[in-house]
């Protein structure tokens, strides 16, 4: 006997129920009804657990993300711990450049640092396109993961084509992104190339994963909220709006999400993602209004909230599942990653009191 892991199966000619297609956690990125609101975490499987760091040691971060079985039992961690709703694949928005061919290394304590930053229509030629062989340690990983989680569906992801321009280009993180809007603004035609050979990267990553069994697929733009929304028009949502309409008919819902996103909300909307992830600046039902009524949404418990006392913590989730009730759906997250002082125990009793606060009766 197999396990159904897309809630489409049937016995006999006849649908059934069940399976990470009919989660809570898809059904509320569908805008449908049911149990309770779902809840997972960014950077749940991390440098918050202690059996993350037990297992990570003395194995750098690409090469853990290469790793099939390694990834899969990293992303089972927060599931067993803490029964949230969903999974989310471990690995790093660079995999796919550095599969593309980009000379690169996630440093500890720094993050992604490029070799050789773009600077040229050359250095745009040298990220070559990936296809499954290129990245096969994600596809066996996500394949490895479907069979063991069972009805827990599977979150997918990329980075968007500004963040990693933004990597290339400054050659590691920067706080300013002025090497990468001094491009931008200053030789529109390279930029546009570049977001452009970067978008059919991504979209190729998260079709591998889609492939392989994912319920769910996140666009990370971790650095878009640099941005004008005027700029992020111009420069931006044409090449992220190519990765997620190149999904449109994948079957699964596709979230997209960044950091300091207020302004821009509305424009990640038309981007084309089913639900759009909000950081905590901005209230939920606020940002509903922004984003439009036929998306839901994901968010957005401030992390730095969970390293305050638990009246704290309940406090602020109820006025965030409260917010989240004006959304047509809504996947009760952090307003960015989880911060590695975070107490496990505290992430464990968040998931429970949003279960908790947002039950529903059975129909």
């Amino acid at each position: 006997m197999t396990t159904d892991t897309t809630g489409t199966a049937a016995r006999d000619g006849e649908p059934r129920r069940g399976g990470p297609a009919d989660s809570p956690f898809v059904r509320a990125c569908r805008r449908e009804p049911g149990p309770h609101t779902p809840v997972w975490f960014m950077r749940q499987a991390g440098r918050s657990l202690p059996e993350y760091r037990e297992i990570r040691a003395n194995v750098p971060m690409l090469e853990s993300c290469r790793r099939p079985e390694l990834v899969t039992e990293i992303t089972l961690q927060p599931v067993r711990r803490h029964g949230v709703d969903a999974a989310i694949l471990f690995s790093d928005i660079v995999v796919p450049v550095a599969a593309a061919g980009i000379d690169l290394d996630i440093v500890p304590g720094t993050g992604p640092v490029v070799a050789e930053p773009v600077r040229t229509a050359a250095d745009v030629e040298r990220i070559n396109p990936i296809g499954r062989d290129d990245v096969s340690y994600v596809d066996e990983a996500v394949r490895l993961l479907v069979a063991e989680l069972g009805d827990t569906p599977l979150i997918g992801f990329a980075g968007a084509p500004f963040t990693l321009a933004s990597y290339l280009v400054e050659g590691g993180p920067s706080r300013t992104h002025a090497k990468t809007k001094a491009l931008m603004y200053g030789d529109p035609e390279l930029w546009h190339a570049l977001c452009a050979r970067l978008a059919q990267v991504t979209l190729a990553f998260l079709r591998v994963q889609v492939d392989a069994g994912v319920s769910a697929v996140q666009l990370f733009d971790s650095w878009a909220g640099a941005l004008s929304e005027a700029d992020y028009r111009r420069y931006v949502l044409p090449h992220s709006a190519h990765v997620l309409a190149g999904l449109a008919g994948a079957g699964v819902p596709r979230i997209h999400f960044g950091v300091g996103t207020a302004e821009l909300l509305g424009a990640m909307g038309e981007a084309g993602a089913d639900v759009v992830g909000v950081d905590w600046r901005t209230p939920l039902d606020v940002a509903t209004r922004r984003i439009g009524p036929d998306k839901a949404v994901q968010g957005n418990l401030d992390p730095a909230v969970l390293l305050a006392p638990w009246e704290v913590v309940e406090s602020q989730v109820r006025r965030i599942v409260d917010q989240g009730r004006a959304a047509p759906g809504h996947v009760f997250n952090l307003g960015h990653g989880v911060l590695p002082e975070t107490d496990p125990e505290v992430l464990t009793r968040v998931v429970a009191l949003v279960h908790e606060l947002s039950a529903r009766p059975a129909a």
